[in-house]
């Protein structure tokens, strides 16, 4: 047996299916979740989550959110996610240097968080397109 495993965006189911193992990024650090792990409710960060399934590990996208174990069903909620296969490289890097010229650029408290949110989003593409 192993842990079932639901991505579930604002618009679409984006991941449903089991796996071995899972790495998520929480607001406080990298989480491994394995068959068994008890009950738990956490708030997931921008980062690349990393799912194994059979000896594969399969990056995806996670655009903030939180995350439910219980019974071994890992239950995500997130604002946006992408797997990582599905990430045109090159796009992803001219987005990262673009999202990079706009944070140096951000004048106004707002600008500034705005671009830091973008610039985080642009590196976890660029990263789960390399993996």
């Amino acid at each position: 047996m192993s842990l079932h495993v639901n991505i579930i965006a604002p618009d679409r189911n984006v991941w449903d299916s089991n796996a071995e193992e899972v790495i998520l990024p929480s607001s406080t650090g990298q989480l491994g979740i394995l068959k068994g792990h008890a009950p738990l409710l956490t708030a997931l960060d921008i980062g690349v989550m990393r799912v194994r399934i059979d000896k594969d590990w399969i990056p995806v996208v996670l655009m903030g959110g939180f995350a439910e174990v219980e019974n071994d069903e890992l239950t995500i909620l997130v604002n946006g996610a992408e797997e990582g296969s599905k990430i045109d490289k090159d796009e992803a890097q001219r987005n990262l240097e673009l999202m990079t010229v706009r944070f140096n650029e951000a004048q106004t408290s707002k600008e500034k968080i705005e671009a830091t949110q973008n610039l985080r989003k642009a590196r976890a593409r660029v990263q789960a397109s390399s993996l």
